[in-house]
């Protein structure tokens, strides 16, 4: 199956970074391109939502936080038993993983798209959902018998980050307008944004080809926790999905939710509430491995997962 097109562009960054080329991507132009893709795809979900009774939602969504939930709860004592890695460390990568990637979610639908799959416009707004509960376990692992956590600071980054701020903005704004309100907007943030993916993967690219040297200080286990985590937790997704009945493309991408690890959201979290955490572990696992896998690897192996579960449940029938 051909990779999405706008995946090599993180190929082009990631050669870029590791031939100590020069090329470098802005800060402001990096923030834009962030700002732009967050809301994009909350008004992109927005606009999906207004095709459902939300009472409907309401329900899976209850399911699908809960189900999510037990992959930091199986990242963390595989962290501290296998890994060997302190309290702190493990809970803060367990939380990572527990978390999702907006970007991961992004080349997902593009590669849906490019293949005419349907799927549920509301999986959006399990990007916002599934970004928090994780975020909250992770630190309770981590600072267990502790104390000392600063749950208001914590809290408020994670409830008023960027990341969640915009994505729960562009949701309500294309929920309130819908498809005919939001129709003047369609040419900025509908039509140009693959290209707009692109150019952030390029960045991507250039910032994860740091984060592997890192990665590799610490051992071949993170580096196969990093991969093996992803696919067992595409597996939980697949089968949640399939088991609410969600269409093949909605279980790709609730498996993709599920098998990728937030390296926005979570860092920024995990640096107020367990500052003692070695963020070289969770970013280098999250972005320098995890995320080119899933992208390259993972996607059509998430596929194969939907696609597998729905016809056991069409034979079971």
């Amino acid at each position: 199956m051909p990779f999405e097109p706008v995946v090599f562009f993180f190929v082009l960054g990631a050669a870029a970074g590791l031939l100590r080329s020069d090329l470098k991507i802005p800060g402001s132009i990096y923030e834009f391109l962030s700002i732009y893709l967050l809301l994009a795809i909350g008004l992109k979900g927005g606009v999906k939502l207004a095709e459902y009774p939300l009472g409907e939602i309401a329900l899976v969504s209850l399911v699908v936080v809960v189900a999510a939930a037990t992959i930091p709860l199986i990242a963390f004592p595989a962290l501290r038993i296998m890994g060997g890695l302190s309290r702190a460390d493990a809970g803060s990568i367990a939380g990572h993983y527990g978390s999702v990637s907006v970007v991961t979610f992004s080349v997902a639908v593009a590669f849906l798209s490019k293949r005419a799959i349907p799927y549920e416009g509301y999986l959006i707004v399990f990007l916002v959902l599934l970004e928090m509960p994780a975020l909250i376990i992770g630190v309770i692992l981590a600072k267990y018998g502790s104390g000392g956590v600063r749950w208001g600071k914590m809290l408020h980054e994670v409830f008023f980050g960027k990341s969640i701020l915009l994505l729960t903005g562009g949701l309500i704004i294309g929920l309130i307008a819908g498809p005919e309100g939001i129709k003047p907007l369609d040419a900025l943030f509908f039509d140009l944004f693959k290209g707009m993916l692109a150019l952030f993967l390029l960045e991507m690219g250039l910032v994860a080809s740091t984060r592997i040297a890192e990665l590799k200080t610490y051992g071949a286990f993170l580096l196969g926790f990093a991969v093996v985590m992803p696919l067992a937790a595409a597996v939980i997704g697949a089968l949640t999905g399939t088991l609410l009945g969600l269409s093949v493309g909605g279980t790709v991408l609730l498996a993709t939710l599920y098998a990728s690890a937030s390296y926005i959201a979570a860092p920024a979290a995990m640096r107020i509430a367990v500052p003692e955490a070695n963020p070289a572990l969770s970013i280098g696992a999250a972005l320098g491995v995890t995320f080119p896998f899933n992208i390259f690897f993972g996607l059509p192996i998430y596929y194969w997962l939907a696609e597998f579960f729905h016809g056991l449940g069409a034979s079971a029938t």
